[in-house]
């Protein structure tokens, strides 16, 4: 696989009229992919039909109601991941498909929703749009939210979806093959090209995006997983790497090690990268009042998901605890280098459980 690039893929540019201006709020807050800073605090959205307990299908209204609690109780980001649809089998709960919200439009229209908060896919899927095409819309929503967006890119691994698009499932290698592919177009093309890029699977010719994305240079672009060639593409290929929802400080510091060799091995400072994690989590103001909040979690949760599982065990690789218990485990991850922690306040991907749950971890995680 070969590449070449008519102009630099990432370029600086000037003030932009239709952009946040410096002394706006929104300016205040533009980041891009030289600027990052200490360990930030995001939630992971209701997106799905059992998200919520109660609702079915999950209405927009509620995704913006999460999103102004995430806002309001002082959250740096909020997030959507990206499927057709999803089952919850992988996870002790039903394989009936449930619907969702497409993240990019999804994102756009939060944009106007919270003013202030970044945005983030956590993580597009790279067999679901060309990559060029996805460029294209992923700029229009970072311009729109006044320079506000995240990118999180992913391989795939739900193989339900692969059949209605009409695709066979590929190999884990090929679909890291393709990853990278996807990855350098999208960054290509979030400055706006000319770029060109000579892909197997994704590709660009001379190809320009305009308007061009918000931020300067660009918005920060990471993978997400776990497996060590998958690091081995973050460390070479992106600007950060995240994994979720369960993992252990061990565990995760023996992922780091990896990762950290593979951007030596790259020629990257394992330092300059942005690390994000996500993990289940829910929060109590006393033990009782934990027991109390994780009961009422378990009988909201999706069948099956949560059937025989008690708090210990939920405890494990989750951030879960009471008020000092979860300071000084957000301190643990802080410790390890972890830029931003991603709040699943449910037992199940972009499950939310009450706003009450929610409000308590931003309040103390904001505190930690």
């Amino acid at each position: 696989m070969t590449h070449s690039n008519t102009s630099a893929s990432v370029r600086a540019r000037g003030p932009d009229p239709d952009g946040p201006s410096s002394g706006s709020l929104l300016g205040a807050r533009v980041r891009g992919v030289d600027s990052l800073a200490a360990m930030r605090i995001g939630l992971a959205l209701p997106q799905y039909d059992y998200s919520v307990a109660g609702e079915s299908p999950l209405r927009f209204a509620t995704i913006v109601e999460y999103a102004r609690i995430a806002e309001r109780g002082g959250a740096d980001s909020v997030w959507l991941s990206d499927h057709l649809f999803l089952d919850l089998a992988k996870y002790g709960g039903s394989d009936r498909r449930e619907g969702c919200f497409d993240p990019v439009v999804t994102l756009a229209a939060l944009a106007r929703a919270v003013p202030r908060v970044r945005l983030g896919t956590l993580v597009a899927l790279e067999a679901l749009r060309p990559a060029a095409v996805l460029a294209k819309a992923l700029a229009t929503v970072d311009r729109v939210s006044g320079g506000r967006l995240d990118i999180g890119l992913g391989a795939g691994w739900y193989e339900p979806e692969y059949h209605e698009l009409h695709m066979e499932m590929p190999r884990p290698g090929k679909r890291l093959e393709r990853l990278v592919d996807a990855v350098e177009v999208v960054k290509g093309l979030l400055g706006g090209g000319p770029f060109s890029y000579e892909g197997e699977h994704h590709g660009a010719r001379g190809a320009t995006n305009h308007p061009p994305a918000a931020q300067h240079p660009r918005p920060r672009v990471f993978v997400g997983g776990k497996g060590d060639r998958l690091l081995r593409v973050a460390a070479e290929h992106a600007d950060g790497w995240n994994t979720c929802w369960t993992w252990t400080p061990d565990a995760y510091a023996e992922r780091l090690r990896v990762y950290d060799d593979a951007c030596a091995a790259a020629g990257r400072d394992p330092s300059g990268m942005w690390r994000t994690l996500g993990l289940y989590a829910l929060c109590g103001e006393n033990e009782k009042d934990l027991d109390r909040r994780f009961a009422r979690l378990r009988e909201s949760s999706p069948p099956g998901v949560l059937d025989g599982v008690d708090l210990a065990t939920f405890r494990v690789g989750r951030l879960v605890g009471t008020v000092d218990e979860i300071r000084e485990q957000v301190s643990t991850w802080e410790g390890l280098g972890v830029d931003t922690i991603i709040l699943g306040v449910g037992a199940v991907p972009f499950q939310v459980s009450v706003p009450d749950d929610v409000e308590l971890l931003l309040e103390t995680c904001a505190t930690a």
